[in-house]
């Protein structure tokens, strides 16, 4: 058994995906844009975040928890986004749209189920319940590019 750390050599950067494939780059990075004119920047970060977490994607946990900093969410929130349900720190708004976005996430295992829904009817309107989707959709679209690529996130920055 090995104890050395292997390090992470990408099969493509960002920067070539974006030259190589610009307009789909340009679609995604505009529904990026559309999600952000729906949604409050810090719910956006955090569940973006967390999608990333569930998904595995080292670059886009990395990119979105600066992005989430920048936006001024709550450190202690970002220290217990894996384990939001127990954390205690959530509101119950992020806690509905955070149980969404992990139905959503691994969707092919049970769907979305009706409390998840629920909870979001409770604290958001529709035009928001839209935007939710489309977020999730938007950020695990990146995380399976990244992934598939290897994108390694920016560290030092």
């Amino acid at each position: 058994m090995s104890t050395a750390i292997e390090m992470h050599t990408p099969r493509m950067t960002y920067e070539t995906f974006a030259r190589l494939a610009p307009k789909s780059n340009t679609a995604l990075l505009s529904l990026g844009s559309a999600n952000h004119a729906l949604l409050d920047t810090q719910l956006l970060e955090l569940i973006e975040v967390r999608a990333s977490q569930i998904n595995g994607c080292a670059y886009c946990v990395h990119y979105h928890l600066g992005l989430a900093r920048k936006a001024g969410v709550d450190q202690v929130k970002l220290d217990l986004l894996a384990v939001w349900p127990e954390a205690g720190v959530f509101s119950p708004r992020e806690m509905a749209a955070l149980a969404f976005a992990e139905q959503l996430v691994d969707v092919s295992r049970k769907g979305v189920t009706d409390p998840a829904w629920e909870g979001l009817k409770a604290h958001f309107t529709e035009t928001e319940i839209a935007g939710l989707c489309t977020a999730v959709a938007t950020i695990s679209a990146w995380n399976r590019i990244a992934i598939s690529m290897g994108f390694a996130p920016a560290l030092g920055q």
